[in-house]
């Protein structure tokens, strides 16, 4: 009798350790595969506002505090566009100063909790930009995908995706540019986001299943008379945009790439997010086990002769600007420089130093669009 019962009390340990661990893994799975748009993600640091002058904020010193360029700092409830840190204006040793371009929504308060985010415009093209456009519904797979249409004379269309932490307000970062240049923008919002039909299983995909959103935007656009498309995307927006170059029925209407810190590995940006909620590494196969098994992906894998890292088993066979950087804690540079190594002939990589995910535009706006004005001479 002693002996069942201590087989009992092992089998019943075991069980509870497994079912912990499941438990454990999905929670740390959660990081990635239920990141809200437009919050901020685990990487992004919570900051405090130390005191505000005219055009100035202080801010709690920290590498995000101190990166170069412009960016929209957030909070609940407020959006205020900085620029700059202000080498020039005594700080102390704890804090920084950055200079204040406008306040977008709300206001900066002493003692507020906020973060950096790319995203420099709230609102839609016509409010945030004063730019021309209609709100149109793309028709998805999964019911009627909201989408901003900005007007152009060209026959090519350039169509912007988001990706993780952000929202379709992103891409007004890079649409005065697009308009400047006269062509048509179509900015979508796809499955999780708000307006658009919710995921079946409510989880992102990380673009492995949210490219056929991309899909029937393409086909939006050639029936609305584009003739060919430029597709722009943003993290996991670039993984979309590579899915539908390879995949889509319409993929001959498909003429170049923009992939902005694309996510080429989904399993190390899994990592990294887990890693930043404070995942223990013993844990951290556990998360990656647990989103393989909540989403049915696979690991990253040789396929074709590509590394590992590189985007599963599609070649980039069209001309493609990859604008990368190794201070992405998010999304590795490594593979973008083994992509554009492997592939020479058609993929070119841009490299930005010190800028954090989906920010190389926020870092140094003026070099970014110099090297995308080059990259589409070709289509205008």
């Amino acid at each position: 009798m002693r002996t069942v019962r201590a087989t009992a009390a092992a089998v019943t340990a075991v069980i509870g350790a497994s079912v912990a661990a499941v438990a454990v893994g999905r929670l740390a799975s959660d990081a990635a595969l239920k990141a809200p748009p437009g919050r901020p993600l685990p990487a992004e640091p919570r900051l405090t506002v130390h005191g505000v002058a005219a055009g100035q904020v202080i801010l709690t010193r920290h590498l995000a505090a101190l990166r170069p360029g412009r960016y929209g700092l957030a909070g609940d409830g407020a959006h205020t566009v900085v620029g700059p840190v202000l080498d020039d204006v005594p700080s102390s040793a704890d804090t920084v100063v950055r200079r204040v371009e406008r306040v977008v929504r709300g206001g900066l308060e002493p003692g507020d909790r906020v973060w950096f985010t790319p995203n420099l415009y709230v609102g839609d093209p016509g409010t945030a930009l004063g730019l021309d456009h209609t709100d149109v519904d793309v028709p998805g797979e999964l019911g009627p995908l909201p989408a901003w249409f900005v007007p152009g004379v060209r026959d090519t269309w350039v169509l912007a995706v988001h990706g993780l932490g952000t929202t379709r307000e992103h891409t007004m970062n890079l649409m005065e540019f697009l308009h400047r240049y006269h062509f048509p923008v179509l900015a979508l919002a796809y499955r999780g986001d708000r307006g658009a039909p919710r995921s079946p299983d409510g989880l992102s995909h990380l673009g492995e299943t949210e490219w056929r959103d991309l899909d029937a935007a393409i086909s939006y656009a050639v029936d609305a008379g584009a003739r060919q498309v430029v597709l722009l995307g943003w993290s996991t927006g670039a993984t979309m945009a590579l899915r539908a170059a390879a995949r889509s029925g319409l993929r001959d209407h498909v003429a170049g790439l923009v992939l902005d810190s694309p996510v080429l590995s989904w399993e190390s940006t899994l990592r990294a997010l887990a890693t930043a909620r404070r995942t223990p590494g013993a844990l951290l196969p556990l998360a990656v086990r647990a989103a393989q098994g909540r989403t049915g992906r696979h690991g990253d894998h040789h396929h074709g002769g590509h590394r590992p890292g590189t985007p599963g088993p599609e070649r980039v066979g069209i001309p493609t600007l990859i604008v990368h950087g190794p201070g992405d804690t998010v999304a590795p540079w490594l593979p973008s420089r083994r992509l554009a190594a492997a592939q020479p002939n058609t993929v070119t990589l841009h490299t930005v130093d010190d800028a954090s995910h989906g920010a190389m535009w926020n870092a140094d706006p003026h070099t970014y669009e110099e090297v995308l004005r080059r990259f589409l001479t070709p289509f205008m």
